[in-house]
C-alpha cells in the first residue's frame, strides 16, 4: 500500500468518525428535547371539548402538552392577534402610544364596551375590534405582511383583507406558534423596538398579584363562537411561563383552562 493509498483511507477513516459523532450528537439532542417535553394531564378541563394547551418554562425550557397533534395544527388567531397588531401598530407609527385615542364612528355593535371612543390600552382589554381594525387600515397591506413576514407569524397570510385576515380568515397559527411568538416577546427579541415590547407586555396585564403577574389575551370566533384561544405568559418571583390554549368553545372557556391549568401546576398558587 503506497503512500497516497494510506493517506486516503486514514481520511476516510476521519470522515467515517466525524459522521458517526455528528449522529451520536443528534440523537443526543433530540432525547434531550423529548424528556423536557412532558404529557399535560387536564382533559377534564376540556368538559368533552377538542382542545390543547402548551406550558412552556423559559428558563428551563420544559415543555408541557395537552393534544400534541391539535398543539401543532394551525387555526385563526382571532383577537389573539391583538398583540402581534398592537406591536405593528406602534413600530409603524399609526399609533404613538398605547395612549392615543381613536374616536368611535358611533355604529352599535355586539359588545356595549366597544361603544365609546378607545385609547390603545383599552381597546386591547375590551377587545374592541373596530379599533385594530381601524388601524390595520393605517398600517396598509405592504407594511403589514412585511411585518408579520419579519415575525414569522403562523402561515404569514393576510390575503383575506387588511381588516379581515386574522378573524375567520386567511391567516392561521398553532398553539405552539403562539408560545414560540409569546416567548421572543417576554425575552424582547421579536423585530420591534424594545421599548415597544415592553409597552404591550405591559397593556397585557389582567391579573397583578404579590405572587404573580398575569398577562394574556383572549380570542374568539363570533361567527360561531366555535374557537376559543387565550395566550399568554405569567411572572413568578423565580420563573416565567408561556402559554397558549384552545378550543371548540370560546375565548372565556380558554382562559378558565389555561388559569386552572396554572393552578393545578402549582404556577398561580396565591398561597405561596
Amino acid at each position: 500500500m503506497n503512500d497516497s493509498t494510506k493517506r486516503w483511507f486514514k481520511l476516510a477513516a476521519f470522515f467515517m468518525l466525524l459522521m458517526l459523532l455528528v449522529q451520536t450528537n443528534l440523537v443526543n439532542v433530540s432525547e434531550a428535547k423529548a424528556q423536557k417535553t412532558k404529557e399535560l394531564n387536564i382533559e377534564n378541563l376540556f368538559n368533552g371539548k377538542d382542545g390543547t394547551m402548551v406550558l412552556k418554562n423559559v428558563k428551563k425550557d420544559d415543555i408541557y402538552l395537552y393534544n400534541k397533534e391539535r398543539s401543532i395544527k394551525r387555526f385563526t388567531p382571532e383577537s389573539t392577534f391583538k398583540v402581534a397588531n398592537s406591536l405593528i401598530g406602534l413600530e409603524t407609527g399609526v399609533v404613538r402610544d398605547e395612549y392615543e385615542v381613536k374616536r368611535w364612528d358611533g355604529v352599535k355593535r355586539e359588545f356595549e364596551g366597544w361603544n365609546r371612543d378607545h385609547s390603545l390600552a383599552s381597546a386591547m382589554r375590551e377587545s374592541a375590534v373596530w379599533f385594530y381594525q381601524d388601524m390595520a387600515r393605517d398600517i396598509g397591506n405592504e407594511k403589514m405582511q412585511e411585518s408579520i413576514n419579519k415575525i414569522n407569524y403562523g402561515n404569514n397570510d393576510i390575503s383575506g383583507g387588511i381588516d379581515q385576515f386574522w378573524l375567520d380568515s386567511t391567516l392561521k397559527i398553532s398553539a405552539k406558534e403562539q408560545v414560540e411568538f409569546i416567548e421572543d416577546l417576554v425575552k424582547e427579541e421579536l423585530p420591534f423596538q424594545e421599548t415597544i415590547q415592553k409597552t404591550v407586555k405591559r397593556m397585557m396585564i389582567q391579573d397583578e398579584q404579590d405572587e404573580y403577574i398575569l398577562h394574556g389575551k383572549t380570542g374568539t370566533r363570533l361567527s360561531d363562537m366555535g374557537l376559543g384561544w387565550y395566550i399568554g405568559f405569567i411572572e413568578t418571583d423565580k420563573e416565567t411561563w408561556v402559554f397558549a390554549v384552545n378550543l371548540n368553545g370560546s375565548g372565556t372557556e380558554a382562559k378558565t383552562i389555561a388559569i386552572e391549568a396554572l393552578k393545578q401546576m402549582n404556577i398561580m398558587n396565591e398561597d405561596k
